[in-house]
């Protein structure tokens, strides 16, 4: 399974390359945490059939959790099938903010 561990993406980040991040928390989740790795968008996992289509193929995809399991290593993986460069954040969003990287707060 292909991953990126949070030093990885921030370097990604820092370099300015192409790169789509997706947060793939449950909504649940996401509301409890507030907070979401800024350049993100969320995409409900639940309904990943509707926008499984719209992600773009022509640059790395990124698809992040709460802790980098079953949900952004399975929708990492379908995607990959489908023929996106699709990685999952290793230990998602609560490695990231471990890693002391940034956050921002939820804007709805």
């Amino acid at each position: 399974m292909s991953h990126i561990t949070p030093a990885e993406l921030a370097l990604w980040q820092r370099g300015g390359l192409a790169h789509t991040l997706i947060d793939a928390r449950r909504l649940a989740a996401r509301q409890a945490d507030g907070t979401e790795i800024a350049g993100g968008r969320w995409q409900d996992p639940a309904l990943w059939l509707n926008w499984k289509d719209a992600v773009p193929n022509d640059a790395l995809v990124v698809l992040y959790c709460a802790h980098g399991h079953e949900l952004s290593q399975g929708l990492a993986a379908a995607l990959r099938a489908m023929g996106v460069d699709a990685r999952y954040l290793a230990g998602g969003i609560a490695a990231w903010k471990a890693a002391g990287a940034a956050v921002v707060a939820l804007s709805s």
